[in-house]
């Protein structure tokens, strides 16, 4: 089994087939956290092969169709070929843990151009079940392809005066991986917090290109 895997570069818990497992221009990946698994595959008997080969050297339980994993709720929707990801589930746990499952959800109105902190997260259990049907969707879209945008204010924070690194990367139109974080040292021009941005940017792009 060990030879028919690698790990994939810059992801100890990615694993890809080798060529020598797949007959065609197929693809199958595995991913392991913990005791939890996932395999991708372009088709199911591939999957079902790979099972079979765990299985034989492990002990392990097949639970189907991924549902949920780590917290997420996985709904796909294979007429329009997407994937939607949320904590619908997660959050109508805890609603029902407090007596609030029942609760109508609530909408805080701000004003025009307001300086958004982590103060003006959801705090209450109401307002976080108004957010439980917010999620991200995969796919719709046929070019497969990893795009990356990077931002700075400059001296934002009016406490240390440092600035705010933001960035975001899609993978065919839809988010894969972001970051806003205050930046480490005070920069002393818009083009140093620009440049400060956008190296953050370009590490997590090769990290990204490397899986």
């Amino acid at each position: 089994m060990n030879k028919r895997k690698r790990n994939v570069p810059f992801f100890v818990c990615l694993f890809s087939a080798n060529n020598r497992m797949l007959n065609d221009d197929s693809f199958i990946y595995l991913v392991l956290y913990v005791d939890d698994m996932l395999i991708a595959a372009k088709k199911k008997y591939d999957i079902q092969k790979l099972k079979g080969l765990l299985s034989a050297e492990f002990e392990m339980k097949d639970l189907g169709a991924a549902r949920k994993i780590l917290g997420m709720e996985i709904i796909r929707d294979r007429e329009r070929r997407k994937l939607f990801l949320s904590q619908r589930s997660y959050i109508q746990k805890v609603l029902a843990r407090f007596g609030m499952s029942s609760s109508n959800p609530i909408d805080t109105p701000s004003a025009a151009n307001i300086h958004l902190t982590a103060m003006f997260a959801p705090q209450s259990e109401e307002e976080k079940k108004g957010t439980s049907d917010v999620g991200l969707i995969y796919g719709g879209d046929t070019q497969c392809l990893v795009t990356g945008y990077s931002d700075s204010d400059y001296a934002g924070d009016v406490d240390t005066r440092r600035s705010m690194t933001g960035y975001v990367f899609t993978l065919g139109g839809s988010v894969v991986s972001w970051k806003a974080t205050l930046q480490p040292t005070v920069t002393l021009s818009t083009t140093e917090a620009e440049y400060m941005a956008l190296t953050e940017a370009a590490k997590e792009g090769i990290w990204l290109k490397g899986l």
